[in-house]
């Protein structure tokens, strides 16, 4: 199963849209998942209809309508693991520690709302943190992520660095 990882896209105010790089991976992808901060409902319509399947999150920037139609926290089973998806965790010390509390019975966790792309393990509980495709900040280049999900195991975890904006 190939996951394609999300977030903070911030359409359209930090973006007309996703970077065609990033369309590209969702075609590619079996699941798109969002960590919220989508900013407009038209990009999750664009997603609902684009991807083979959607699993997102609102976030902090996301008005009434994203937040009626999306959950503050998802929950899904792919490839064998118990999958959860979150915008805010907190502040970056003892995160670890403080998400096995929260979730106790996920085997990944994927969040976003810093812009700073995560990968760490404790206590059997994989956070992720994508990025940001579209406004990366302090970061050097704006991300994603993407992996490969088979028999309750993530392999092959790359995080793609996008090239500058032209416009």
């Amino acid at each position: 199963m190939q996951v394609l990882l999300l977030a903070d896209t911030h359409v359209p105010t930090r973006a007309r849209d996703l970077p065609a790089q990033v369309w590209t991976a969702v075609d590619a992808a079996d699941v798109v998942v969002h960590a919220g901060d989508w900013m407009s409902p038209a990009l999750l319509d664009a997603l609902e209809a684009r991807a083979r399947r959607l699993v997102g999150v609102w976030g902090n920037n996301d008005g009434p309508e994203l937040r009626r139609r999306l959950p503050e926290v998802a929950r899904v089973e792919l490839g064998g693991m118990a999958w959860g998806v979150v915008h805010e965790t907190g502040g970056r010390a003892r995160r670890e520690e403080r998400m096995r509390a929260a979730y106790p019975d996920l085997d990944v966790l994927v969040f976003g709302h810093s812009h700073i792309p995560w990968d760490t393990e404790h206590a059997g509980l994989r956070l992720l943190n994508p990025g940001s495709p579209t406004d990366r900040r302090r970061q050097p280049h704006c991300t994603y992520l993407t992996c490969t999900v088979a028999d309750g195991a993530i392999t092959a975890l790359e995080l793609h660095a996008l090239p500058p904006r032209t416009s």
